[in-house]
């Protein structure tokens, strides 16, 4: 990538900047599924918050500005849901939205709770798609939620070996 991008915990300061990279960057999303009313270009900053409060947040640094971030949170029956995987449009195709998915598998991967790990995506998002099958993940189900959208979530067990340990 020929620059110094640092990947580490997301602090409630960040939120700001996160919500203003998840609105950036769900605009492809929105004009490719003709809807701009998808909750990421939706939520409040105080949603946001307690988002982040509530489990674990990473983002990735060029210098003070975040420039890409991923969430998640581990459900009672020990499913690591891994949501809004974001990277700046300038940065994308180099790598890092790998790098900020197996950094979040790895600090699931030392929750004895975490069993599986899942995220979704839109139908039509084959890049996305394309990365989540390339880190192990398959398709368990697909479900209607508009007249232009499926959501395909996919997923893969935890364990020895789910997620690349050098992020």
């Amino acid at each position: 990538m020929g620059m110094s991008v640092t990947i580490s915990a997301a602090s409630a300061q960040d939120a700001e900047q996160i919500l203003k990279l998840q609105y950036l960057c769900y605009q492809n999303e929105a004009e490719l599924y003709g809807d701009y009313t998808i909750e990421p270009l939706t939520q409040t900053l105080d949603d946001l918050r307690a988002e982040l409060d509530r489990g674990h947040a990473l983002v990735a640094r060029l210098g003070d500005e975040v420039v890409a971030s991923v969430r998640g949170s581990v459900d009672a029956a020990g499913t690591a849901r891994i949501a809004k995987l974001i990277v700046h449009p300038r940065l994308r195709r180099h790598g890092l939205g790998g790098r900020l998915l197996d950094a979040i598998e790895a600090q699931f991967a030392g929750d004895p709770a975490a069993v599986r790990f899942q995220l979704f995506t839109g139908h039509r998002s084959e890049g996305n798609l394309r990365l989540y099958r390339s880190r192990g993940y398959a398709p368990v189900a697909t479900e209607e939620t508009g007249a232009r959208l499926r959501l395909v979530t996919l997923e893969k067990e935890a364990g020895a070996g789910a997620y690349a340990a050098s992020a």
